[in-house]
């Protein structure tokens, strides 16, 4: 079992940037495969990202590739979400979640297993 909380959510202006952290409980974060994901109000939750459980290879969706990076700390089992160039369409609850190894189908939330609860992102024009 793994446990996700994450954090460092909030309002930001246009342009500016946030950090969103994954911290993990449980188990490794080094065996699992993280993607990250977003949900704004009145649409469906959508792919952002995902990391490779050896951390060698990263996937971004078209919209925030170049402004988002993800990177893990390995010895702070704790995964994070730079987000820079924030737009207000970006306005959305982030969520990170994990699945044990396998890169299959990384872009679809149906893959995951653990999930975090959640954290808000509003970013004003």
């Amino acid at each position: 079992q793994v446990q996700l909380v994450e954090s460092g959510g909030g309002l930001v202006q246009a342009g500016h940037s946030l950090r969103l952290s994954c911290a993990a409980s449980g188990r490794s974060l080094s065996l699992y495969v993280m993607g990250w994901f977003r949900q704004a109000p009145g649409k469906e939750r959508e792919f952002v990202g995902a990391l490779s459980w050896r951390g060698d290879s990263q996937y971004y969706a078209d919209s925030v590739k170049g402004r988002f990076t993800i990177s893990r700390d390995n010895a702070k089992n704790t995964e994070y979400l730079q987000m820079n160039s924030l737009k207000p369409e970006d306005t959305a609850v982030y969520y990170c979640a994990a699945r044990f190894r396998s890169l299959n189908n990384y872009a679809s939330g149906a893959a995951y297993n653990y999930w975090g609860q959640g954290t808000q992102v509003t970013v004003s024009s």
